[in-house]
């Protein structure tokens, strides 16, 4: 009886699930409401590619937040968060992911190449770097091609202070492919 009660106690312990932020661009930019565009999943490596956050040990090592994860994989919340950033410009006629119908105009094709911290340092910083393509969806071509990146200082210790430094970061990178996007369409 003892011996059950134990095991039973070892569970695992809770992790801190956190998300990301929608930006709220201030775009100036024109309205585009006769256009509609797809956001593809994010590409990503299989160190990106799920639920841990990353936190870079030295330059070429990393290691995952102990006790804290993303509430989704991280391709799928950046995607969601560019839905929900273009949509809060207001400036579209339609923006959304595959299988949602639309009769799409441009794709924005990204691709997340580094999202995380760098903690080898004295001064801990989120990097958050995405690769973006615009392609015009009649034709195929690439319209235009830019990489977005953003570093954070890290304020305060802990997970939550790790995360808000990359969500500030994302923030960011969000908010230029979002005016970029609009200019390059």
């Amino acid at each position: 009886m003892l011996l059950a009660v134990t095991v039973a106690s070892c569970g695992t312990v809770p992790l801190d699930t956190f998300d990301l932020t929608a930006s709220r661009p201030a775009v100036a930019a024109k309205s585009r409401k006769n256009l509609q565009i797809l956001i593809q999943a994010p590409a990503a490596l299989k160190a990106l590619d799920g639920q841990n956050i990353v936190v870079n040990t030295s330059p070429d090592e990393i290691e995952y937040l102990k006790g804290a994860q993303w509430g989704d994989r991280l391709p799928s919340i950046v995607q969601s968060r560019l839905v929900q950033a273009f949509d809060n410009t207001g400036l579209l006629g339609g923006v959304g992911r595959p299988g949602d119908g639309l009769a799409i105009d441009y794709q924005v094709i990204t691709d997340i190449r580094t999202f995380g911290v760098d903690a080898f340092t004295s001064n801990p910083t989120a990097t958050v770097e995405i690769g973006a393509k615009i392609m015009n969806d009649k034709n195929g071509e690439v319209r235009a091609t830019r990489v977005f990146t953003a570093s954070v200082p890290v304020r305060g210790s802990g997970n939550a202070a790790y995360v808000q430094a990359l969500n500030a970061a994302f923030d960011q990178v969000t908010g230029e492919i979002v005016s970029w996007t609009l200019s390059v369409i």
